[in-house]
């Protein structure tokens, strides 16, 4: 079978990987790149902090990378923690999808190995978005495996309610028209749209602002098509009790275009939820000193 190719051509590859280096010097952080090999290809993950210090697993969303993602994260994290900053297969970064990924591909197995590749037991496990939904479903299906987890720009969708049919028509008011003309004035635009009043940490930082509109124009979003998103139950959810925290900006639109009906439900999950005012879906860039602060915290038990 043929590989799945994650960038449109050779050309945005290369500018896409050049700039992803340059994020990485601006982590300010000692880091070492992993490439770890399974049935699905290879996944890249980035390593920092002390090897004596808990492990943490960290999962960026669709259509940005590990690099981009933990960029004003990952120093303070590296202080207290042993980071893993995977490249989910599939999305941008250097993560190469092989043979094996296509339809019948399962994040729970892809987990399952690199964790095991990794030597890891027991873990912290923390995502954005889609890299919420990953560390939702694999609390759930290995809460052995998982001491607590923390969720930002995301929180689990139910099997009964509106979650689902409110994150889609939040992605076709986002990205569109934006989207479709990716110009440096429409990028901004689209930035402002996801973001709160703090959206300066993406458009005025020369680097990321780049990074962004190539991962833009130059991935593919439909490498990522074997990636299946499932529902949860409320059974589901109350296991998460105790050990997940969420938190949510109140200007982003993924979650909040379900206006206050989805927002209430939201407050009654059986999981602590932390609504952070005029913070948008990059809320770990746009809050990121209160952020470090709340996955320490949790993570210690506080």
């Amino acid at each position: 079978m043929k590989n799945v190719k994650i960038y449109k051509n050779a050309e945005a590859e290369k500018a896409i990987l050049k700039s992803y280096t340059e994020l990485l010097t601006m982590w300010d952080t000692k880091i070492n790149e992993l490439d770890i090999m399974g049935r699905y290809g290879s996944t890249h993950v980035i390593e920092a902090g002390d090897a004596n210090d808990p492990p943490l697993v960290l999962f960026h969303g669709v259509g940005d990378d590990a690099a981009l993602m933990w960029i004003y994260n990952a120093k303070e994290l590296a202080q207290t923690f042993h980071i893993y900053a995977v490249d989910t297969i599939g999305g941008p970064g250097k993560s190469m999808p092989g043979d094996g990924y296509d339809k019948t591909f399962d994040d729970e197995i892809w987990i399952d190995e690199l964790l095991d590749s990794l030597k890891l037991d027991h873990v912290y496990m923390a995502g954005v978005s889609n890299g919420a939904y990953l560390t939702q479903m694999y609390m759930i299906r290995h809460p052995e495996r998982v001491i607590r987890g923390i969720s930002m720009a995301g929180v689990p969708v139910k099997t009964s309610g509106h979650g689902k049919t409110a994150a889609m028509k939040a992605m076709m008011k986002v990205f569109l028209p934006e989207a479709l003309f990716p110009t440096d004035k429409n990028v901004m635009k689209l930035i402002r749209k996801m973001t709160g009043t703090n959206y300066r940490v993406f458009t005025d930082n020369e680097i990321v602002f780049l990074h962004f509109k190539q991962l833009m124009t130059g991935f593919r979003r439909s490498a990522m098509m074997n990636h299946k998103i499932r529902t949860f139950t409320d059974d589901e959810i109350s296991s998460l009790k105790d050990k997940l925290l969420c938190i949510v900006g109140k200007k982003d639109p993924f979650i909040m275009l379900g206006g206050t009906q989805l927002e209430e439900q939201i407050k009654r999950y059986p999981i602590q939820v932390i609504f952070m005012e005029d913070a948008g879906h990059g809320i770990n860039h746009e809050k990121a000193c209160e952020v470090n602060r709340i996955i320490k915290e949790f993570f210690a038990g506080k």
